[in-house]
């Protein structure tokens, strides 16, 4: 695909980190989440670029400190106390004052009828089977309709492949876009929420304490 990638929230199961740029040939279609700032007595929408368990990115549309205190809604009516740890023009890097579910942000209501999750940043091992190659690769992100891995050797676009996680069945799908080192796979079957959110849940539990990049100095990043 050549058309260039949609602006997106990504969402981090532990820190948030740059990690690799968005490869021209992905596509996204999850659109950037909309949150809420309340700095002293103005109330302001921001646009969430990266959000982890400790902090976020924003967009911001006016001025902010390092060191100023806010509070970020991210649900109507939830509201949590947060600092703005750094600001570059219009990003600003803020901290929450207590840990957040991620997960809790876009897991569906119960019988709600709700869009497809979106894409969810992990890092985990998997393996890649096309045809009778099989290869180990590195899961990056993924939702209910198809995952980016790190692969060791290109595998070629659009052809079937089947992708193994620990945790989940055996995912079938077809490569959409491929490079040397990284690719693309769309799911032939839409993930199942239930499914997908056991497996991320597992995940969440299994990582570790890590600095968050988000948080520190901009001309640090």
């Amino acid at each position: 695909m050549n058309s260039p990638s949609a602006e997106i929230t990504r969402y981090s199961l532990t820190s948030l980190s740059s990690g690799p740029q968005r490869r021209s040939g992905e596509r996204h279609l999850t659109l950037l989440r909309v949150g809420a700032l309340t700095i002293g007595d103005r109330r302001e929408l921001c646009l969430v670029r990266n959000i982890s368990s400790r902090g976020m990115m924003v967009r911001v549309f006016s001025a902010l400190v390092p060191g100023e205190a806010v509070k970020v809604e991210l649900k109507h009516g939830d509201t949590m106390d947060g600092e703005v740890r750094w600001v570059d023009g219009q990003s600003a890097g803020i901290e929450f004052a207590r840990t957040i579910d991620v997960l809790s942000l876009i897991a569906p209501s119960p019988g709600a009828d709700q869009p497809r999750m979106p894409r969810i940043e992990v890092d985990c091992g998997a393996w890649l089977r096309q045809g009778a190659h099989v290869q180990r690769a590195r899961a990056r992100n993924i939702s209910q309709g198809g995952i980016c891995l790190d692969v060791r050797s290109p595998v070629a676009a659009d052809l079937e492949v089947v992708v193994s996680l620990a945790g989940l069945a055996p995912l079938v799908g077809s490569v959409r876009w491929s490079g040397d080192s990284v690719c693309g796979v769309a799911f032939h079957s839409p993930l199942p929420v239930d499914g997908l959110m056991g497996f991320l849940r597992e995940l969440q539990r299994l990582a570790g304490d890590r600095p968050d990049p988000l948080l520190a100095n901009a001309s640090q990043r």
